[in-house]
């Protein structure tokens, strides 16, 4: 189902709880409202449609990634960018690493670790800022 956009600064700001398998059921949301908003986003967490649990979905070339409870266990090369988001308005100075390694269980509740560079890395440590509380 498509879920509105969080745009309240004080909710986005808490950091989110750990993900269960209980909590499988809202990837359908996050594919649907990420879907929907294709044209202007390309990742989504889970506080961002008013779910304060630590799941995040990256648009990866062609393919929705969703994740819980990601983690990243690997970080290198360094650089500074300016990010849009969909629950903020304009874009924002930030840090981020070209490569990155990310732990996280995937749909069927199985451990993934995948490396990820360039656009795709700087989503997911975006998304993953969210989960953290962490607003550009």
């Amino acid at each position: 189902m498509i879920k509105s956009i969080i745009k309240d600064q004080q909710l986005l700001a808490k950091k989110a709880t750990p993900a269960t398998k209980a909590d499988l059921s809202i990837a359908p949301d996050l594919i649907d409202t990420l879907n929907a908003h294709q044209a202007e986003c390309v990742g989504m967490a889970a506080n961002m449609i008013g779910i304060t649990k630590n799941i995040i979905i990256a648009r990866i070339g062609t393919l929705n990634i969703v994740m819980f409870n990601p983690q990243i266990i690997a970080k290198s090369c360094p650089y500074q960018t300016v990010e849009g988001c969909l629950s903020l308005q304009g874009k924002r100075p930030t840090k981020r690493y070209k490569k990155i390694t990310v732990k996280f269980f995937n749909q069927a509740w199985q451990e993934q670790t995948i490396s990820l560079t360039d656009f795709a890395a700087e989503i997911v440590q975006h998304e993953i800022d969210h989960c953290n509380g962490i607003i550009i």
